[in-house]
């Protein structure tokens, strides 16, 4: 049976959490790039952590310029095993209130300046991200903010906007009103995605800071709005986050819903067709079928 090793990618605040035993900033190398920053490391309750700010501390990297692909290899890299994400969000429906968390678990992909795929000419697969979210890991999310008194929505979609700028009118009345998206962010895509390709589990946990621009009542998206709400939130996404360590436990079994067997029959290139440089690179993410 594997150890489990619970990753977070997170925003400031996130990342610092009471209790990790033996912290550690460690810095990870990869064959994709540097990762937005150093890892923190550390044991919580007898469980494994690792805590990435996906801006990178002092929020250096843009929506756009987030090494997704970096980030993704390096927490697989060190053996992280469960990954959650925690990422503000606006809302589309009245009843999911700023200061409330979803628990998403379906996406609409509308950015279109990344790189969304560790494998390519040389070495072609597809996974399916027909159920982008891992089921079990959810759930554990959704108990522990319910344990730590967080307003928490079970599921919900999440358009995944390229940004840096907010929507328009328009885009907001269309993602609401005729896609029926719930959330809307610009960093879980293609995060999901490529932990789907290196066999992780992910949970995606929305923390809404406000209604975007399609409320009547609430008008266009205020920054000073939204840092206070995430400042609001910040407690409750480390609550929420200090709980999973004793609902998921040390020893790991094998996926239910099988992301950690995503690339089983994914990859297509015939063996002897195979590029040895994108082998190389793939030495943590499909580690498991190269070997």
């Amino acid at each position: 049976m594997a150890n489990t090793m619970i990753g977070v990618i997170g925003g400031s605040g996130v990342y610092d959490i009471e209790g990790l035993e033996g912290a550690e900033w460690q810095t990870v190398n990869g064959p994709w790039g540097d990762p937005s920053d150093q890892i923190l490391t550390g044991t919580l309750d007898g469980v494994a952590m690792a805590f990435l700010p996906r801006h990178g501390r002092g929020h250096v990297h843009s929506p756009t310029t987030v090494p997704y692909r970096a980030n993704i290899d390096a927490l697989k890299r060190i053996g992280v095993t469960d990954v959650v994400s925690v990422s503000a969000c606006g809302s589309f429906r009245e009843e999911l209130a700023p200061g409330d968390f979803v628990v998403v678990d379906q996406f609409i992909d509308r950015t279109f300046a990344r790189e969304k795929s560790f494998f390519g000419t040389g070495f072609v697969a597809h996974v399916s991200v027909a159920h982008p979210t891992c089921p079990r890991l959810g759930a554990a999310c959704i108990e522990a903010a319910r344990a730590v008194g967080i307003t928490v929505h079970e599921g919900g979609t999440y358009l995944a906007m390229e940004g840096p700028q907010f929507s328009s009118l328009a885009e907001s009345k269309l993602y609401r009103e005729v896609w029926g998206c719930d959330v809307i962010g610009m960093t879980n895509m293609p995060e999901a995605k490529l932990a789907r390709e290196a066999e992780l589990c992910y949970a995606s946990v929305a923390m809404i800071t406000d209604y975007d621009s399609w409320h009547p009542h609430h008008g266009e998206v205020d920054i000073a709005q939204i840092i206070a709400t995430l400042t609001g939130n910040a407690d409750k996404a480390r609550a929420l986050v200090q709980r999973l360590p004793g609902l998921l436990g040390p020893d790991r079994a094998p996926c239910p819903h099988g992301c950690d067997r995503a690339l089983e029959y994914a990859v297509l290139t015939a063996p002897d067709k195979r590029d040895p440089a994108m082998i190389a690179k793939l030495d943590a993410v499909a580690g498991r079928i190269l070997s």
